[in-house]
């Protein structure tokens, strides 16, 4: 049998102050928080790893409690430092304390164990060679998905001169890597049954202070074309509908990366216009690996809500230039005014090397700055 993923469980009862209490005060009283800058730079969640992580994720039975505690700060830190150093408006903890996008969610769920062995081990890295879980009885996360303890920790740990960002895995996309069961026989059934889990992580997340929440649904994108659009929005809205108006939520639809890969046909049609309606402030599109085809996709989407797009490759290790960055945050704005723009990378930065990451990063805000100092905005 696999090991279950590691997730690192962080305890919250030695939390003495909360480092939150502003942001709630200022909800809870009405007071409206401030709207994003015109052409923000923002990520989507994941970040590469340190190469000490990597070693040390090799070795974790040799490590004690306080050791992982220890390296889940440090590497949190290693992560805001590259954002923070790149000129960021908005950033995350890198989701350094997952071992996975989604795959470390399933070690907080009761109710499954992993299947015996992937479909396939050798050749090629690709989709088919991840882990998957086989459904043994009711799904359940008496504790939740940890990413509460995450957030926290990312407030501790980054200055406040810059928006922080929580992002979870919606429901569809969890379901992927479970095996159907008698009691969940499709994945429309394991959808619904993880739905008021994710649910219960995003109000939890608003009650910890969180103002920025990104619940990211790429299976979605990856597989509209053939799925029941409108089933797939309401599954979102559902999810959302505690948190809809108690902070800024956004969603990442894109096409898989997995070792670099994309997993699905790779068009935005299929979703549009039945995707306008999910229930967000921002959408975030992948553009710059697919050449800005479907470009004009971000118009209509602007038209109701903010628009991030990405316009650097984190499939490719060429490295743009701010240059390049210019010409393509000129061509965005041929579609969408600067105040609903927001632009990122295509997709998170954990399947990218960190050197490279680092550089990215750094000529995406340098390029974005170029257009604001052009625009005055």
């Amino acid at each position: 049998m696999m090991n279950m993923p590691v997730a690192w469980h962080g305890s919250l009862k030695d939390l003495a102050w909360n480092p939150e209490a502003t942001c709630i005060f200022l909800r809870e009283v009405g007071i409206p928080m401030a709207q994003p800058r015109p052409l923000r730079t923002t990520v989507i969640g994941s970040y590469p790893f340190p190469g000490w992580l990597e070693m040390a994720r090799e070795n974790l039975e040799q490590l004690g409690s306080e050791d992982l505690a220890e390296m889940r700060r440090d590497a949190v830190l290693v992560a805001v430092q590259d954002q923070l150093q790149a000129g960021l408006d908005v950033i995350t903890d890198g989701e350094q304390g997952r071992f996975d996008f989604n795959l470390s969610f399933y070690a907080f769920l009761s109710g499954i164990e992993p299947a015996s062995s992937p479909v396939r081990r050798f050749g090629p890295p690709a989709h088919d060679q991840r882990d998957r879980y086989q459904v043994v009885g009711p799904i359940a996360a008496a504790a939740g998905l940890g990413a509460v303890a995450e957030y926290r920790r990312l407030v501790e740990l980054a200055p406040d001169t810059v928006t922080l960002k929580a992002s979870v895995p919606g429901p569809y996309t969890l379901s992927g890597r479970l095996i159907p069961s008698p009691q969940y026989p499709d994945r429309h059934a394991l959808t619904e049954a993880l739905l008021p889990i994710v649910r219960d992580e995003l109000e939890a997340l608003v009650a910890a202070g969180c103002q920025e929440i990104a619940l990211d649904e790429p299976s979605m994108s990856c597989y509209a074309w053939k799925e029941d659009t409108a089933w797939l929005v309401d599954v979102f809205n559902r999810t959302v509908e505690p948190v809809v108006g108690k902070g800024r939520l956004s969603t990442h639809l894109c096409f898989g990366n997995y070792k670099g890969h994309p997993v699905a046909r790779r068009q935005y049609a299929p979703m549009f216009p039945e995707f306008l309606d999910l229930q967000v402030d921002e959408i975030h599109v992948e553009m710059a690996n697919r050449e800005f085809a479907e470009l004009e996709i971000i118009a209509a989407i602007a038209g109701q809500k903010d628009v991030a797009v990405g316009i650097v490759d984190v499939k490719n290790y060429y490295i743009e230039s701010a240059e390049d960055i210019v010409a393509r945050v000129d061509r965005c704005l041929e579609h969408v005014p600067p105040e609903r723009l927001a632009l990122a990378p295509d997709c998170g930065l954990s399947q990218t090397a960190r050197w490279a990451a680092r550089q990215k990063l750094n000529q995406m805000v340098a390029g974005v700055q170029q257009v604001r100092d052009r625009l005055g905005v």
